[in-house]
């Protein structure tokens, strides 16, 4: 059984700085690419940032230079560090494992992020 869990959320000022983790399980975690994802209410799941099993990384160009994503296949874990936090950035927190072949993903249970004063 697949497990992707998050944690890490939480209130934080605005510019302030937060690290969410994401653990899976019942996968072969290194051979997977991750990713996180927000969603606001009403609103589309978007991409934030995206790890390849070779550590590609990719940024949306919101969040590009304050967000970094990062893989422990030690651990099995993905990270994703935000500094420079904006009201804007508040929204439900998404991790993603994507299969090698593109054949399936799966989703995390999510994680509230609110940057408010």
């Amino acid at each position: 059984q697949v497990q992707l869990v998050e944690s890490g959320g939480g209130l934080v000022q605005p510019g302030g700085s937060l690290r969410l983790s994401c653990a899976a399980s019942g996968i072969t975690f290194r051979i997977y690419a991750m990713g996180w994802y927000r969603q606001a209410p009403g609103k589309q799941r978007e991409l934030v940032a995206g790890i390849t099993r070779t550590n590609s990384t990719n940024y949306a160009d919101s969040v590009k230079g304050r967000f970094t994503i990062s893989r422990d296949n030690a651990k099995n874990t993905t990270y994703l560090k935000m500094n420079s936090l904006k009201p804007e950035d508040t929204d439900v927190y998404y991790c993603r494992a994507d299969r090698p072949d593109g054949s399936a993903f799966y989703w995390g249970q999510g994680t509230q992020v609110a940057v408010s004063s």
